[in-house]
């Protein structure tokens, strides 16, 4: 069974040639070519589509939008964008509401078949610029949480390795040998040094961290 794809696109040169390269490969067929994000939002939902070729700037409203808005509805769909912005802002919001694919504007047509069939899979394809930027902002996140980290007290520390460890306040104030009270404020300031709102992010920041 070949994978089926739409695009969403208001270059209407560039749509039809990416709508020929899909359907010229045996692997592949267009099932729907959009030129705003509105007659995107009306119609992908119902033609279902495996993957679907994004671009962010649309006549009526960004790709991203479009994403953010239909994927609950469409969880099996693949979206991957294909466009020309290449910076971290958009790279990043793009991810964010789901996006499992980022290529650039001119790559080759090869590179964008391949890429269709590796989203599809469940791979993550991106442009090679896209791929340093992504690995950068990952890096300079981790170097922050780092320093961050380094700012906490020894009991600090002590407490959030507790907390990831699963143990209740009341617990670790038992094992600290200090009151419930104390625990809570410790909490407050690892939450605040570590610019996080929750139990759950200090923990996941953590994890990822080692």
């Amino acid at each position: 069974m070949s994978i089926s794809v739409a695009i969403v696109e208001d270059e209407k040169h560039y749509n039809n040639a990416l709508k020929k390269i899909i359907d010229y490969d045996a692997g592949l067929h267009c099932v729907g070519q959009f030129y705003s994000g509105k007659a995107a939002l009306v119609s992908l939902q119902e033609i279902y589509p495996d993957v679907v070729l994004m671009d962010i700037k649309l006549p009526d409203m960004s790709g991203i939008e479009v994403i953010a808005q239909i994927l609950d509805t469409m969880p099996n769909t693949r979206f991957m964008m294909c466009t020309s912005f290449e910076d971290d802002l958009h790279i990043y919001e793009a991810l964010k509401v789901g996006a499992t694919g980022y290529l650039i504007k001119g790559e080759s047509m090869d590179k964008i078949i391949t890429s269709i069939k590796d989203v599809y899979q469940g791979g993550a394809p991106m442009s090679f610029g896209v791929a340093k930027r992504v690995l950068q902002y990952f890096r300079e996140e981790k170097t922050n949480f780092n320093n961050h980290l380094n700012e906490l007290s020894k009991t600090e520390h002590d407490i959030l390795d507790l907390l990831a460890k699963g143990h209740l306040y009341k617990e670790i104030a038992d094992i600290k040998e200090v009151t419930l009270d104390t625990v809570k404020k410790h909490v407050g300031n690892i939450y605040k040094k570590l610019h996080v709102n929750n139990k759950v992010e200090a923990i996941n920041l953590l994890k990822n961290q080692a």
